[in-house]
């Protein structure tokens, strides 16, 4: 079988990669094509475009880049048909994949849509353009399936594909001194995190700085940031975690990550004043980490754009490596999240339900 996958940032190419691997488990004559990162190359995926080339965060950002968006758009339905697979997976990504999605339902291509859009956030209206386009549907979120079904639509819940990455085992001893960086993986979002959670470091000195370096970019670029005491992970952020006491993230996928390696932890979050004001009316949710989505309450602080400042910042750092009680509720939160998520197994799940989609 042919599969032509599409992804658009870097925890999709992570999930991507391991339902690779998952599939190829089933279909060992399975041929790989797509759109995405290194960890799907390296499971043997022919990659048509880097996702690094074609992601863009924020309404201002996209508006900017749109003739450059078209034209990706033009040269994926081209691809796709070029290379005729027999089915498209695409990977979250909404803006750009469920335009791929209409083409493809037009074109009568098989389409197993991964990893569902977060249309509960935002554009719910998009539910039922995604129920007319996709042949199937699997989501990772447990409270999704409910979602889905008071749209009546049936989808699959598979599990959480980051419980197949990190367990219980890949808790390593804790570090004494060391506070874990995550500004986030593009230059725009990094320029506006990255020098307010630094300056942290005049207030905490006695611990080392460790920024997590975003695999798309080169060490160069983190240069500037770097002072005495602040040291750039050019590894796994993974093996960060692993010997983190605390951490500061950019909201997104790291949120989630870092609960599950048991870090306390900040989530940060300031994009440009457009976009933010422009998200502030259409976004439906009362959380922005997926921590405090899963769980429906705050576990972790969440400081948004004017609350992200020097004086809240420190306040938070400091409760969660000095107050005991606060930091033990939250890891008992972790605990529960971890339940919350399901069983581990999410992407041999996924690859098991695209098989029998094409035996179908």
């Amino acid at each position: 079988m042919k599969y032509y996958i599409i992804v658009g940032e870097a925890s999709g190419d992570l999930h991507a990669s391991n339902l690779v691997k998952a599939i190829k488990a089933n279909d060992p004559s399975a041929e790989f094509r797509g759109w995405g990162g290194d960890k799907m190359k390296d499971e043997g995926v022919e990659l048509v475009k880097h996702y690094k080339e074609v992601a863009y965060m924020g309404f201002s950002e996209v508006i900017k880049h749109l003739p450059t968006i078209f034209k990706n758009l033009k040269a994926c339905k081209e691809d796709i048909i070029q290379y005729n697979p027999d089915v498209v997976i695409p990977v979250d990504y909404p803006g750009f994949n469920l335009r791929i999605a209409e083409f493809t339902h037009e074109q009568k291509i098989k389409t197993v849509y991964y990893i569902s859009p977060q249309v509960w956030a935002w554009k719910e209206g998009r539910v039922k353009k995604i129920k007319k386009l996709v042949d199937r549907l699997m989501v990772i979120l447990p409270f999704e399936k409910d979602f889905y079904k008071k749209h009546n639509m049936e989808v699959d819940f598979v599990g959480h594909p980051l419980l197949d990455v990190i367990t219980d085992n890949d808790i390593s001893t804790r570090s004494e001194n060391i506070i874990a960086v995550l500004p986030g993986s593009r230059e725009q979002e990094i320029s506006k995190m990255l020098p307010l959670m630094l300056k942290m470091k005049k207030h905490f000195g006695e611990y080392e700085f460790h920024v997590a370096k975003a695999p798309s970019l080169n060490e160069d670029y983190y240069s500037q940031f770097l002072k005495e005491g602040i040291h750039l992970h050019t590894g796994s952020s993974y093996d960060l975690l692993k010997k983190a006491k605390a951490a500061l993230v950019t909201s997104g996928t790291a949120t989630l990550e870092t609960a599950l390696f048991k870090v306390p932890q900040v989530v940060c979050y300031k994009g440009s004043a457009i976009s933010y004001n422009i998200a502030k009316k259409l976004v439906k949710i009362n959380y922005i980490s997926l921590v405090n989505l899963i769980m429906d309450k705050e576990v972790v602080t969440e400081l948004i754009q004017s609350d992200f400042n020097e004086k809240r910042l420190k306040k938070e750092l400091d409760a969660i490596l000095n107050d005991s009680e606060n930091t033990q509720a939250m890891l008992d939160n972790y605990s529960e999240l971890r339940n919350k998520l399901g069983n581990s197994g999410a992407s041999a799940n996924a690859a098991r339900l695209i098989l029998s989609e094409l035996q179908a």
